[in-house]
């Protein structure tokens, strides 16, 4: 038992990483990780979830939420650029903790992320077909039922348009990253243009009244209003800022890592603030917060309902095609950390080869396949919780995990370029503000966390464990 309990705890040599992420091609740069993230975390939620979070548990205190939100990610944001400057691999946290807590704890990790991936692309994928078709029905472009519902669902059989936009992004993303960052950058241009836009219209229709009170009144037994609503609105919110995992995810493709990894984080972080409390305030100052409840386009109809009808459609044309940003994050966030479990053993090993042109189009193809069948077949609504539950597990390893990095570094690990402020304090405040966040999830959200991570820990019991190629390195050196 105690030799079982052991192979858990073995760690991975960094070197053996770096060897085999060198025949990845070095071409991002600071630039091309901002647009990364910032089209990432700033996808379709920044038109939606400022209403939906005001009307439903923080009115125009939403903007705290907002902040609140930022502060937690920004916590955990700084815990990432120091890993990821120190130890830049594919897989983000699944590589970092195996390097320094040990495998399982690296899988465990890892497997938490792989769920927000599969899960994420086939939600952004379902969420551009339904804004899509509602941009196209008023010019009377309508689509049968069969072909916009999921199986089983009104009498669907496939949301054909989720299923074309995930396969389209797949080839993009799949000629490769250099490709891939030139259109992500033009879009994330045009998706910023767009919300600036919105801000610019939007402050000449504010009325101060609407600010007041800015805290409401807390409304018994329910989590609306006074710093319970907030606090229900900062897990609601979280979601919007996990995507500077993406950028970790693509640490081996960058250049200079050390320097260029850190800027990319923190700086599309501190650019997703700024635009998602601007949007927030003005958004509740047009108009009283309660009349965006159910609202599922917050945005177009604040606009709509000001007399600009031409910018509010502009607005969300843009919006609907800016999803494409978050689609080509993501999917080559999974994609390199799908590749970095075949590179390790963990799972075949088919996943971890490389292409003629040096990228990891066989993880891709099978993101792309279960992404399909998730968004364009199956109903997974309620699976959306996965998606913040197993990111913020993956934050809290990461978190902890700056203990065990710093007296590592400049010794067998190489010295970060960057470093965590505040050390030892801030990885605590990071790792206890994750995991307080993570406690404001619903139960459903908790429930589907469990469930996936028992089947992950079966996994690797069964198979990741025995085709290991670091275990196998160890029983060989034994």
């Amino acid at each position: 038992m105690a030799s079982f309990f052991k192979r858990l705890t073995i760690k991975e040599d960094a070197s053996v990483y770096q060897e085999k992420d060198a025949h990845m091609a070095q071409v991002l740069t600071v630039k091309d990780f901002i647009a990364l993230g910032v089209g990432t975390i700033v996808s379709t939620s920044i038109f939606t979830l400022p209403g939906v979070v005001a009307a439903d548990h923080a009115g125009p205190a939403v903007s705290i939420s907002f902040l609140l939100a930022a502060v937690v990610a920004a916590l955990v944001a700084f815990a990432y650029a120091e890993m990821s400057s120190a130890l830049p691999f594919a897989g983000s946290a699944f590589s970092w903790i195996s390097v320094i807590f040990g495998e399982f704890f690296g899988w465990v990790a890892g497997w938490a992320l792989l769920a927000e991936y599969f899960i994420a692309v086939a939600f952004v994928g379902s969420g551009f077909s339904a804004n899509l078709r509602a941009l196209l029905e008023p010019v009377g472009v309508v689509l049968p039922s069969q072909l916009t519902n999921t199986f089983g669902q009104n009498g669907g059989f496939v949301d054909i348009v989720s299923l074309i936009v995930i396969v389209l992004v797949a080839a993009l993303v799949g000629r490769g990253v250099s490709e891939a960052a030139r259109v992500e950058n033009a879009l994330v241009i045009l998706k910023v243009l767009a919300i600036l836009l919105f801000i610019i219209v939007g402050l000449t229709a504010i009325h101060t009244k609407n600010y007041v009170p800015f805290i409401p009144e807390h409304k018994a037994g329910t989590d609306f209003g006074g710093w319970q609503g907030i606090y229900a609105g900062v897990s609601m919110i979280f979601l919007s800022y996990i995507g500077f995992d993406s950028i970790a995810a693509n640490a081996a493709e960058a250049k200079n890592p050390a320097k260029t990894m850190p800027r990319g984080i923190l700086g599309s972080l501190l650019i997703a603030v700024v635009l998602f409390v601007s949007v927030a305030l003005v958004l509740v100052g047009m108009f009283h917060y309660s009349d965006y409840a159910g609202n599922a386009e917050p945005v177009g109809y604040a606009l709509r309902r000001a007399g600009h009808g031409v910018i509010a459609s502009v607005v969300q044309a843009i919006a609907v095609f800016g999803m494409f940003t978050a689609l080509i994050g993501m999917m080559m966030a999974g994609s390199r950390l799908l590749y970095s479990f075949g590179r390790d053993g963990l799972l075949p090993a088919w996943l971890g080869k490389l292409n003629d042109k040096n990228l990891p189009n066989n993880a891709l193809l099978v993101l792309t396949i279960i992404a399909v069948i998730l968004g364009a077949f199956a109903p997974f609504a309620q699976l959306a919780q996965l998606i913040s539950a197993g990111t913020l597990i993956a934050f809290m390893f990461v978190s902890i995990g700056i203990y065990a990095l710093r007296p590592r570094e400049g010794k067998d690990l190489p010295e970060a370029g960057f470093k965590m402020p505040f050390y030892p304090v801030m990885p605590a405040l990071a790792f206890i503000g994750a995991f307080l966040v993570f406690w404001g999830l619903n139960s459903e959200a908790k429930l589907y966390s469990l469930i996936w991570f028992v089947f992950g820990v079966l996994v690797y019991l069964v198979y990741g464990m025995n085709h290991s190629l670091l275990q196998k390195r160890h029983k060989d050196n034994k």
